[in-house]
C-alpha cells in the first residue's frame, strides 16, 4: 500500500509572506530615500484615484474574475447547507465581529497610543477588509485541506455575486456606526470600478476564449499563465503603498504589530465559528473545510482598492488592509494544518 502524496503549495505561494515582508521593507526604504519621487507618483490621480495603483489592482482582480462560473449557481439546490453557512458567516457575522474587534482595540485598548481621529481610520480599514470574503487564495487553501474543488467554486462564485449588492451597504452601515464620514457615491464607484467592470470583462473574455479555444485550453493553458500576474501586481502594489506610507511607519514602527493583533483574533474567531457550525450541521469535511477558509480569509485586493479610494494612499485605513495581506498567509497555513489534523 502506497501513501497518498502530501499536497504542497507552489514555491512562490508557499513563501508569499516572505515576499510580502521583503516588498514592505523595500517599499519603506524607497519611500525614505526617494521621498520626492514618491510624492510626485502619489499625485498621479484622476478623480482621487491613483493611476499606477489602479492599474496594479486591476491586474490583481481581473484574473480572479475570469474564474467565476455563473453556471455553478444552478448547482446550489443539490447541497445548500454549505452555501447557506458560508453566506451567513461572511455577510451576517464576519463584518460585524471585525468592526467589534477593531473598535475594541483601536478605540479602547490602544487609546493611549493612537489619537481618536487616526483610530477611526484604522477601524474603517478593518471594516473594509472584513466585509470582503476571499475569492482567490481560498482555492489554494481548499486544495491543501482536501476540500471539494467544485463546491468551493460554487461557494466563491456565490460570494462574488453577493459582493455586488451587499458590500457597499454593509461597509456604509458599519462606517456610519463607528462615526467615520464616508461619501457613499465614492464607495459605490469603487465597487463598480474594481468588481463590476472586471467581473463583466472576465465573463466576456472567458466566454470568447472557451468558445474559440475550448474549456481545457482555457483552464490548463490560459489561466495558469495569468496567475503570476495577480501576485506580481500585489507585490508591486505593496512596494508602492509602503513607499507612500514609509514616513508614518518609521515614525511609529509598532503600528504594524498593533494592527496585526485584532486581525489575527478575527481570523481564528471566524474560522472556528464556521468549522464547528459546519460539524454541527453535519457538513461533509470537504465542504466544511473550504467554507471555514473562505470566512477566515479576505478579498484583500478589493479592500486595498476601496480603502485607497475612500481615504487615500497614505491613510491608516489603507495600511490596515496592507497589513492584512502580511498576516493572512501564515495564519491560513496554520488553519490548513489544523483542518488536516482534525478532519472527520
Amino acid at each position: 500500500m502506497t501513501d497518498t502524496p502530501k499536497k504542497q503549495m507552489a514555491f512562490f505561494e508557499k513563501y508569499l509572506s516572505l515576499w510580502v515582508a521583503l516588498c514592505i521593507l523595500g517599499g519603506i526604504a524607497i519611500g525614505h530615500f526617494f521621498g520626492a519621487s514618491m510624492e510626485a507618483l502619489s499625485k498621479m490621480e484622476i478623480a482621487n484615484v491613483n493611476i499606477p495603483i489602479a492599474v496594479l489592482i486591476w491586474m490583481m482582480i481581473y484574473p480572479m474574475m475570469l474564474q467565476v462560473d455563473f453556471t455553478s449557481i444552478k448547482k446550489i439546490g443539490k447541497r445548500p447547507k454549505g452555501i447557506v453557512l458560508t453566506v451567513i458567516v461572511n455577510w451576517l457575522i464576519k463584518p460585524f465581529t471585525m468592526a467589534f474587534f477593531a473598535w475594541l482595540f483601536f478605540d479602547n485598548l490602544y487609546s493611549a497610543f493612537i489619537e481618536p481621529e487616526l483610530a477611526g481610520e484604522y477601524i474603517a480599514g478593518a471594516i473594509i477588509l472584513g466585509a470582503a470574503p476571499c475569492t482567490a487564495m481560498v482555492f489554494v487553501w481548499s486544495y491543501l485541506s482536501d476540500g471539494d474543488p467544485n463546491y468551493t467554486l460554487v461557494q466563491v462564485s456565490v460570494n462574488d455575486l453577493i459582493i455586488l449588492v451587499a458590500f457597499v451597504p454593509i461597509v456604509a452601515l458599519l462606517l456610519g456606526i463607528t462615526n467615520v464620514s464616508v461619501p457613499y457615491n465614492t464607495l459605490v464607484l469603487s465597487i463598480l470600478v474594481y468588481v463590476v467592470i472586471p467581473l463583466v470583462a472576465g465573463a466576456i473574455t472567458s466566454s470568447i476564449l472557451i468558445k474559440s479555444k475550448g474549456k481545457e485550453w482555457f483552464t490548463d493553458k490560459f489561466l495558469p499563465k495569468l496567475k503570476p500576474m495577480s501576485i506580481i501586481a500585489l507585490l508591486l502594489t505593496l512596494v508602492l503603498l509602503f513607499a507612500f506610507q514609509g514616513g508614518n511607519i518609521l515614525s511609529n514602527p509598532w503600528i504594524i504589530v498593533f494592527i496585526a493583533i485584532p486581525l489575527i483574533i478575527q481570523t481564528y474567531f471566524i474560522f472556528f465559528i464556521t468549522w464547528f457550525s459546519g460539524k454541527k450541521l453535519k457538513l461533509p469535511y470537504p465542504v466544511c473545510a473550504p467554507a471555514s477558509m473562505i470566512g477566515a480569509s479576505n478579498f484583500f485586493e478589493l479592500a486595498v482598492a476601496v480603502a485607497i479610494a475612500l481615504f487615500g494612499l497614505q491613510s491608516p485605513a489603507a495600511l490596515v488592509c496592507v497589513v492584512g495581506v502580511l498576516v493572512e498567509v501564515p495564519l491560513m497555513l496554520s488553519l490548513v494544518a489544523y483542518a488536516n489534523k482534525r478532519r472527520y
